[in-house]
């Protein structure tokens, strides 16, 4: 049974769902439109090739808004996911842009850890991410002045409060267009415009990071269950979307 078999159900109030989700891409559009010609738009969008985010890129191609797409190639990426990307790459009306990781950090960290250093400890694994995505989507985001991300509500519970529009960051506002949008929402709109999508979805994995750090969950199991499943449940973000607290960090047990 694919993915679409599974979850497509929508919303009763989806197609409302729809036009508060274009709505907040065409004002973002405006909003942070190129400030000269020939330049790069200042919003965009952060593209994990998940299945949120493959629905946000498609919508910024049909309604053709000038809103950039870059993804972060982590080196540690599924064959399914880097596969995915070759073809959005080609058929993308907007231009994507993927950012990698120093290569010299990446060798350093693996010589002094080991290629397995993310199960030895959160510490090891925060460090993982931070060379692989954190650094990257730094340099993705400079000189932006908004990024849009696939985030919803229904998520986690660290997710549920997620707004449209969130701006406790002075340095970018950040957009959530799917904030409202349930997992049945998500499939039914990919469903209807048949949009290409990550073929492990099909093989249970609703959320797909690095190939290490994620596993297919069983039926009940919470929807983010396969990351980092061998860590507390609080721990599991990798620092793209968490916000700065003054709390000091629950101690490994």
């Amino acid at each position: 049974m694919s993915a679409i078999d599974l979850n497509a159900r929508a919303s009763g109030n989806f197609e409302a769902k729809l036009l508060e989700t274009t709505a907040v891409l065409q004002q973002a559009a405006r909003d942070y439109a190129p400030l000269s010609a020939g330049t790069a738009p200042r919003v965009t969008l952060a593209c994990s090739l998940g299945a949120e985010d493959m629905v946000i890129a498609h919508l910024i191609n049909s309604l053709q808004l000038d809103i950039g797409i870059f993804v972060l190639e982590t080196g540690m990426l599924h064959t399914e996911t880097l596969d995915l990307l070759a073809r959005l790459k080609a058929s993308s009306r907007a231009p994507v842009q993927v950012f990698t990781p120093a290569t010299e950090a990446v060798v350093q960290f693996v010589a002094r850890e080991g290629k397995e250093a993310m199960y030895k400890s959160i510490e090891l694994r925060k460090a993982c991410c931070n060379i692989r995505k954190m650094e990257p989507l730094n340099r993705a985001l400079t000189g932006k002045a908004a990024w849009i991300t696939g985030l919803r509500r229904e998520q986690s519970g660290a997710r549920a409060d997620v707004p449209l529009i969130d701006t406790s960051d002075a340095t970018r506002v950040k957009l959530n267009p799917l904030a409202n949008w349930t997992w049945g929402d998500v499939w039914h709109f990919i469903a209807i415009n048949k949009i290409d999508y990550n073929p492990l979805h099909d093989q249970f994995y609703p959320s797909i990071g690095c190939a290490p750090c994620t596993r297919a969950i069983s039926l009940g199991e919470d929807f983010r269950a396969g990351r980092w499943w061998w860590e507390d449940e609080t721990a599991k973000e990798c620092g793209l979307h968490v916000k700065a607290s003054p709390l000091p960090e629950k101690a490994p047990t």
